[in-house]
């Protein structure tokens, strides 16, 4: 095969795969993880099951990749906003609410979803612990960036991982009912006490 068909191919295969991926991910965000299996992830990709076992083996490995790839995107897209926005008053709050809306947004509740079978299948539970350590690095390594602060300064490190929690703990409870207009203090006043605390690190 030459470089100039082999290179239409890998576009192809690049495609399909990143269809199945955000297949995956709307799918157990609206169906929940049991009802989400790789026959199901494939037709809503448009894709033979056959290609989505080419790409993905396993389902674990398709749900890993999957909830991979978005959080990357999304990390992507917060660095993206936080760069266009102004500094000073209001940029801390700006970028506490966009952390926010990814918590509150399908990719967690896709997450949330496989967390709670992680926990009684072994096999996807080794998977969805390695892909949680490395997208824990990953979010806390944006964070660090767009509040232009390093985690060598005391307390930093620990304040940075503070905020990741509070996103995640408000994500939960927006799970059930539409938490948005508590939400906004929450993030307004935890965003004037993120300032104060991270003044001394600038």
């Amino acid at each position: 095969m030459s470089e100039a068909q082999r290179e239409p191919q890998q576009d192809r295969s690049r495609a399909t795969r990143q269809k199945l991926l955000g297949a995956a991910l709307e799918s157990l965000a609206e169906v929940g993880y049991s009802a989400t299996t790789v026959a199901v992830v494939a037709a809503r990709a448009g894709v033979s099951r056959g290609a989505a076992q080419h790409h993905f083996p396993t389902r674990a490995d398709l749900f890993a990749a999957a909830v991979e790839y978005m959080t990357e995107v999304r990390l992507e897209e917060i660095r993206a906003q936080a760069a266009g926005l102004p500094s000073g008053d209001g940029r801390t709050e700006a970028i506490v609410s966009m952390l926010a809306d990814v918590y509150t947004g399908p990719l967690f509740r896709a997450a949330l979803h496989l967390w709670v079978a992680a926990s009684t299948e072994e096999p996807l539970r080794q998977q969805i612990v390695r892909l949680e350590a490395h997208v824990g690095r990953q979010a806390h390594r944006a964070l660090l960036e767009v509040l232009e602060v390093d985690e060598r300064t005391p307390g930093v490190r620990e304040t940075v991982q503070g905020v990741l929690d509070l996103a995640r703990g408000l994500g939960l409870a927006d799970l059930l009912t539409d938490d948005a207009h508590r939400r906004r203090g929450i993030v307004r006043q935890w965003s004037t006490i993120l300032d104060q605390a991270l003044t001394a690190a600038r």
